[in-house]
């Protein structure tokens, strides 16, 4: 998708770090903020956390070594015919210099060509940095995403390796009073320079953020500060803010943790690195009971004491990519408590730190190379149901108009129940309308881009769900009851052997299948063609026979937070 972004300067730490201007987006809609911080070094560290997410990259980078080998091998050749004739030519020097002193300032002439190489070499390294834009669009994929709503200023981005996710909110009563106000969303023109501007961010002098409104009253195009950047963005960027809207949708266990468990939690991780498998950090939850954590291989527990869990008590759940979790450090220190959402083993999982007057948030996916973007499928786990474009054109005049709403003041203004409501949600989230903030609980509007998005922006659609729309035979064989009110489905699809435990809400649970999607990743990534045709099959039979009841999605989603 091309994107165009235009900026009247440069965002920077302006009259002497008095004035923190952002340059917004020229080409959105006129977002403008301008009020005093209250709290700067508070604002300064929350900010500097959510860079580090943005050039967080964990992705293992296999090279192939074919090239690598051949040019091995002729600069071998070079090397060893350069050293001949260097050799040679030394030889015929020395011999010549035989009867001459050796300098006296020798090495203060080694020591002075050394040092201009190193300079010279760093001045090389800054000017790839500012110069070459697409190395630099790879460590920042787009601009971060800011949006100013009545009670907050939230900031988004991605991760490098699109496996991070971090949303920065601070309320507004982090800020002292402000005249200019003008609600709504747009991208900042973010940089490494603004990030060290950040650094100088003190408390002994007044602060002001700024999201400038200038840009939009003047002339833009004949100002020599005005740059324009027309960004063909990835649709895996894009994607992966709709698949983080369809995880905070899912059932969720809430945990909470104290400041102390989380500091012992990366203590431990910045000291030791595992060197075989199991790797996973593993929460072991007992109704009433203090949460326990344990670093896998070493078993290392992590007791959160003073925190108590009142959530259901099931099997121990695992995530993986546990150094992701260190880009928190440096937020400890304003840290009051950290709560954790899990959707369950090897799927995505949400940290939020409480700081009082902010909060961060970073999404995990299951694990660093199981991205937001290309592995994740998480949309396709959920029950679906038909919901008219009616419907969702009132849900999202609604929210739009509210700017925050929650799920039963959002279901209590229309008709059809509650999965009607969960559904157009969804789709509103999809399109990159709405975003679920799930800290205080409710939907916000904010227009990731400035249009509504589709799959032609997106690219193309999932394709294990492409390839279930062609498989034709499908059968149900058996429906047995389950524990809690779930139903055990077995069958087959395309003469595949298929079985499926949906729970009360038509969420899928578990699966078995033999092909080789299913035999890889389970449903971490999305089920494979043939679960999806079945449980279209299940959906289309009549719900005397074999569909399960579907009106408690979110009274069922917020058990399991625990709310």
């Amino acid at each position: 998708m091309n994107m165009k972004f235009a900026y009247l300067g440069r965002s920077a730490l302006q009259g002497s770090g008095k004035v923190l201007s952002l340059s917004p987006n020229l080409s959105r809609d006129q977002v403008a903020f301008d009020a005093p911080l209250l709290h700067p070094l508070r604002f300064r560290e929350a900010i500097s956390t959510l860079h580090d997410v943005v050039i967080s990259d964990l992705r293992f980078k296999p090279k192939d070594h074919t090239a690598y080998e051949e040019w091995k091998k002729n600069e071998a050749r070079r090397v060893e015919s350069q050293r001949r004739e260097v050799y040679k030519q030394a030889k015929e020097d020395i011999l010549a210099r035989r009867d001459d002193p050796v300098p006296a300032d020798i090495e203060a002439q080694y020591s002075k060509m050394r040092k201009h190489y190193w300079v010279a070499r760093q001045k090389y390294s800054d000017y790839l940095r500012k110069n070459d834009t697409e190395l630099w669009r790879m460590l920042m994929p787009c601009d971060p995403v800011i949006t100013v709503a009545d009670d907050v200023v939230f900031f988004e981005c991605f991760s490098a390796d699109e496996s991070s996710y971090g949303c920065l909110t601070v309320k507004r009563e982090a800020f002292g009073k402000s005249d200019l106000v003008k609600l709504g969303t747009t991208n900042v023109d973010y940089s490494w320079d603004l990030y060290n501007n950040f650094q100088s961010l003190r408390s002994y002098r007044e602060t002001r953020f700024k999201i400038d409104p200038l840009g939009f009253e003047v002339a833009t195009q004949g100002n020599a500060e005005y740059r324009e950047e027309k960004i063909d963005l990835p649709p895996s960027w894009l994607r992966g803010f709709m698949q983080i809207q369809s995880a905070m949708g899912l059932p969720m266990r809430k945990v909470s943790l104290s400041r102390e468990a989380v500091y012992s939690l990366l203590a431990f991780l910045k000291r030791h690195k595992a060197q075989s498998s199991p790797r996973a950090l593993r929460f072991e939850l007992l109704p009433g009971k203090s949460p326990k954590l344990v670093l896998e291989p070493w078993e290392q527990t992590v007791i959160s004491h003073g925190t108590i869990y009142n959530g259901p008590g099931r099997e121990p759940i695992r995530i993986w990519g546990k150094p992701r979790l260190l880009v928190l450090s440096r937020l400890l220190p304003l840290v009051e408590s950290v709560d954790v959402y899990l959707l369950g083993t090897g799927l995505p999982s949400f940290w939020v730190a409480n700081m009082g007057e902010m909060r961060l948030t970073l999404g995990l996916s299951g694990w660093t190379t199981n991205d937001w973007t290309r592995s994740s499928a998480l949309d396709l786990l959920t029950p679906t149901t038909q919901v008219s474009l009616d419907t969702i054109g009132r849900i999202g005049q609604l929210i739009r108009k509210s700017k925050a709403a929650s799920f039963a003041e959002i279901d209590a203004s229309v008709t059809g129940g509650k999965m009607v409501t969960a559904t157009a949600l969804n789709h509103l989230a999809h399109s990159g309308q709405i975003i679920c903030d799930l800290a205080e609980g409710k939907y916000r509007w904010r227009q990731i881009m400035p249009m509504a998005l589709g799959e032609d922006q997106m690219g193309p659609e999932n394709p294990e769900l492409v390839a279930s729309r062609r498989i034709r035979s499908v059968k149900i064989k058996s429906k047995q009851d389950a524990p809690n009110g779930a139903l055990l489905y077995s069958g087959t699809a395309d003469n595949v052997d298929v079985e499926l435990l949906l729970d009360t809400d038509g969420r899928m649970r578990r699966g078995q299948c033999t092909c080789s999607h299913h035999i890889r990743s389970g449903l971490k990534m999305g089920p494979c063609r043939h679960l999806l045709a079945f449980r279209g099959m299940i959906w289309r039979t009549p719900k005397s026979e074999t569909q399960p009841a579907s009106s408690s999605w979110y009274d069922f989603n917020y058990l399991f937070r625990g709310e």
